[in-house]
């Protein structure tokens, strides 16, 4: 009975890692990767480790299996939040078929920019332009 549990849950780990590093190659962009990455990696390798504890029925492996279950669970998806929210505030564009950008409200309404002014990025354009046409 142990031996289909073990062989059941390192089936379903595997597929969890897999179905994750095909979210990493087929989504568009990368909030969603990361999105991929972070939940499907984070359950298969759960279940690689309760696989783990079921094949080697002693309590001090079961206990270590365990306690790295809870570590991923809680450092994978703050993680992903960390690098996502990083990505987000250095630019990173989001996929064209996006249809809601929560994050720009409040990012316009802690830095308002000014009437008439430009992004930095479109005035060195217009800057070059203006040079070039000189």
């Amino acid at each position: 009975m142990s031996e289909r549990l073990n062989a059941v849950l390192l089936v379903v780990g595997a597929l969890f890692m897999l179905l994750g590093a095909l979210g990493v190659l087929r989504l568009p962009d990368l909030f969603m990767r990361l999105q991929a990455a972070t939940k499907a990696s984070t359950l298969g390798a759960g279940c690689l480790l309760l696989g783990v504890a079921v094949h080697f029925q002693d309590l001090g492996v079961a206990t270590r299996a365990v306690l790295v279950i809870g570590f991923f669970f809680l450092t994978a998806p703050v993680g992903a939040h960390m690098i996502a929210r990083a990505a987000y505030a250095v630019g990173v564009p989001l996929w064209d078929g996006s249809l809601v950008d929560e994050l720009s409200e409040r990012k316009l309404a802690a830095n308002p920019a000014p009437a008439g002014s430009l992004p930095e990025w479109q005035s060195e354009q217009q800057a070059e332009e203006q040079a070039a046409d000189d």
